[in-house]
């Protein structure tokens, strides 16, 4: 949580210090601010925003980073869906680096859609063990060096509904299990010494957003299988997922948001592909990979009110949310009475108010810890 924290500190420590440049600085840094508060840019025309940050955690010391966004209209028809580009890259003072893109891409008339991730990073992981019974604490770090790619390139079929390829490389390198103090890890997980894995399949998605870092009244449904052949891959495996989010307006500003989360492998998966528990967008408040197996059931609800009605601003807004979420090695394992929960509240800030984008700021809570998060658009 300390990390989180200090990359607001981070961000404001930069502005000031821009601000006491130059007047060439400061006249470039009034207008980039007054175009991001103001939003004074034509709601068509491609919106861009990067800012450094700064933070620390135990297991990286200090990090320095820069985040960017780009949003934009196809061909800037604004009846054309929001499209979504966003990078981050990363270096710690213990020489651990990262570069993250992601991106929700839709083409004129919606003809072509693109869903994907890149994870590029040497960074450690925190590994828990596999199944519900696993310590608070983690019983090894992992030193690694990952690489992520997750494409899904989808072709209109009918109107909302796409199908298409969906293609997932993972290669984790370079391993180091090392314990942490007072733990034994008794057994090294399937993957331990490092594998290069590549899946091919096919993805069924129906959308009808319009914007997809705040969605209001809409529906969202995938469902994807993916094949790991042995011959190609360290490993053989299959794995389906599924994911439904549905978005309806209570009155004006108020959006109820819902999401159910299916992810369901079979055969020989390594510790690192198995379905996570947690992170920023679903079960907020864990570590990613707090709870793993190969099985994962999760749900989650949350009401927005975008903004609230309030006298002096009409820029800020407030969410409240919870998730609950189970993990098991079979299917016919996952049981309600295993249910981890987690819960929190959130600040909302209207950053792009003609695009009706948020900066958002999650506090979440559970039954071992608690999470800061900040991130541009919403977390599901």
């Amino acid at each position: 949580m300390k990390k989180y924290c200090i990359n607001l500190l981070g961000i404001t420590c930069c502005l000031v210090f821009l601000g006491t440049q130059t007047a060439n600085s400061q006249n470039f840094l009034k207008r980039y601010i007054n175009s991001l508060v103001n939003d004074t840019a034509d709601v068509s025309k491609p919106q861009f925003i990067t800012y450094p940050i700064l933070g620390y955690a135990p297991e990286t010391s200090l990090e320095i980073g820069l985040n960017s966004l780009l949003i934009y209209y196809a061909k800037r028809d604004t009846t054309n869906r929001l499209s979504e580009v966003n990078a981050f890259t990363f270096f710690t003072l213990e020489n651990q680096y990262g570069f993250w893109f992601d991106h929700a891409l839709y083409s004129h008339k919606d003809n072509w859609f693109f869903l994907g991730r890149i994870r590029l990073q040497s960074f450690p992981l925190l590994y828990y063990g596999i199944g519900l019974d696993t310590p608070k604490e983690h019983i090894a770090r992992v030193d690694a060096n990952q690489i992520l790619v997750k494409e899904r390139i989808l072709r209109k079929l009918h109107k909302n509904v796409f199908l298409g390829l969906e293609i997932d490389f993972q290669q984790l390198s370079n391993l180091d299990f090392v314990e942490n103090e007072g733990r034994t890890l008794s057994e090294l997980p399937l993957g331990h010494e490092g594998s290069t894995n590549i899946g091919f399949g096919l993805g069924l998605v129906y959308d009808n957003r319009h914007n997809v870092l705040n969605v209001r009244d809409g529906f969202f449904s995938e469902i994807a299988f993916l094949h790991y052949n042995s011959a190609i891959s360290t490993f053989g495996f299959n794995s389906v997922s599924l994911d439904s989010r549905i978005y309806r307006p209570i009155g004006k500003n108020n959006v109820f948001a819902a999401q159910l989360l299916g992810q369901f492998n079979s055969g020989d998966v390594p510790f690192n592909q198995l379905a996570l528990m947690g992170g920023e967008s679903m079960m907020r408040g864990y570590y990613t990979g707090r709870y793993r197996d190969k099985n994962q059931v999760a749900a989650q609800a949350e009401l927005r009110f975008l903004p609230l009605p309030l006298g002096f601003s009409k820029r800020i807004g407030f969410t409240v949310f919870g998730s609950v979420a189970t993990v098991a090695d079979r299917p016919v394992d996952l049981r309600l009475n295993d249910l981890i929960w987690s819960a929190g509240v959130g600040l909302r800030f209207l950053l792009f108010k003609k695009k009706d984008i948020y900066t958002r700021i999650d506090y979440a809570v559970n039954a071992e810890t608690t999470g800061l998060y900040i991130f541009i658009g919403e977390a599901f």
